[in-house]
């Protein structure tokens, strides 16, 4: 089942550990989503719409449920998924998955896994949950994860939302029952 609006309008950490186990779907790639993070509105000194609206980021201030790609370094790109209610800027970093169609490459780290994919600013602002390219599955997949602070940043090191699978090798050990779960 795809995921709906309902889902992605949900507190932000909610969205980000609910996450964990799902598949997102873009171009033929299917991967088990293995870790994420969350970037909560105005008063997150690391989340983009802290300094408010801007053209890069009022895609944060829309409805959720759309795709919030921005570039880094110069080098690569990042996918996140807005969260939460209209004006209220947050959104969920995908960070991790673990690829099961094709098999079966783990890709760890935003950058590393839009590069892999090709997702790139042309995917900006798609609605995930209407979209045919660009979408995420539930299949059933419960995967433990444990909170840790956010890497990546300088500011907001505080705070635990990153959320990240306890065990890379039981989901390796799963990688067939996963896609059969996916229909693959």
């Amino acid at each position: 089942m795809i995921l709906n609006r309902t889902f992605f309008v949900q507190d932000t950490h909610t969205v980000s550990t609910h996450l964990i186990g799902k598949l997102l779907c873009f171009h033929g790639f299917q991967g088990i989503i293995t870790e994420t993070e969350s970037y909560v509105g105005v008063d997150d000194p690391a989340c983009h719409a802290a300094r408010g609206m801007t053209q890069r980021t009022k895609i944060m201030f829309g409805q959720a449920g759309f795709s919030y790609v921005y570039f880094i370094y110069g080098k690569y790109y990042c996918l996140n998924i807005v969260t939460e209610a209209l004006n209220f800027p947050a959104a969920t970093l995908i960070r991790g998955i673990q690829l099961i169609h094709p098999p079966y490459t783990y890709l760890n780290g935003p950058g590393k896994l839009c590069q892999y994919l090709g997702i790139h600013l042309a995917h900006n602002a798609i609605d995930v949950t209407l979209s045919k390219t660009l979408y995420i599955k539930d299949i059933g997949c419960q995967l433990a994860y444990k909170a840790t602070p956010r890497i990546g940043i300088s500011k907001g090191l505080d705070k635990m939302w990153r959320y990240v699978i306890t065990d890379q090798a039981s989901i390796t050990a799963m990688l067939p029952k996963l896609a059969d779960m996916a229909g693959l």
